[in-house]
């Protein structure tokens, strides 16, 4: 898969901070911090007004980006959502949110979704008791995730185990055990629970077109 390896070069794109590099992004060394403007050699230049369709375009790829997810699978997860009952850019968001990936990142067990996508590849987690390996796999209310015994004694959880033990701010719709590396669905998620400022309505009225 490609991958974006420049990501403080996103969130300085988008103006906003994207959390893409983790614990990097609350230190004095966040890129943000430090440039506050799009990079390039016009960045601190006024840029000039978007169109409709460039502010729409300008969301999708901001979504993508959150997400670390390419044009394709993106897509895919769009067309699965719009066959669904419901308001289609708050469904986009609830699947994208309950990949595994992203649940594994949101119960704090990574931090950040790209290393959360490297773990599970790796199998580093259960679902219901049973290994999964694909970080887009989609998880449903009830589900329980949990980290494999085997990855139990690796140094990078040993030492996750004891930041667990004072965090906070899981969201409402999980439920966390950080002390036995254990999450559990119990709800579904809302736009409220992004923690950044997108619109997923744009993204429904670009793929309308």
């Amino acid at each position: 898969m490609a991958r974006n390896l420049d990501k403080c070069r996103l969130c300085r794109r988008a103006g906003e901070k994207l959390f893409l590099k983790g614990e990097r992004c609350f230190s004095p060394k966040c890129a943000l911090t430090r440039k506050a403007y799009a990079p390039g050699v016009h960045g601190k230049t006024v840029s000039r007004s978007q169109s409709e369709y460039g502010k729409q375009l300008a969301m999708k790829q901001r979504i993508k980006r959150i997400y670390g997810i390419l044009e394709k699978q993106f897509r895919k997860h769009y067309e699965d959502v719009r066959r669904r009952k419901g308001v289609t850019g708050d469904l986009l968001l609830a699947r994208l949110e309950m990949r595994l990936d992203s649940v594994v990142y949101r119960l704090g067990f990574a931090s950040s979704r790209a290393l959360a996508r490297q773990l599970v590849s790796h199998r580093a987690f259960l679902v219901n008791g049973k290994p999964l390996s694909i970080p887009s796999a989609e998880i449903k209310v009830g589900d329980v995730v949990t980290l494999a015994s085997t990855k139990a004694e690796k140094n990078y959880f040993l030492h996750k185990k004891t930041q667990l033990s004072a965090q906070k701010n899981i969201p409402g719709w999980l439920e966390a055990r950080g002390d036995k590396f254990e999450g559990k669905v119990i709800g579904l998620p809302t736009r409220n629970d992004i923690g950044v400022s997108v619109d997923p309505q744009s993204v429904v009225e670009y793929y309308s077109k």
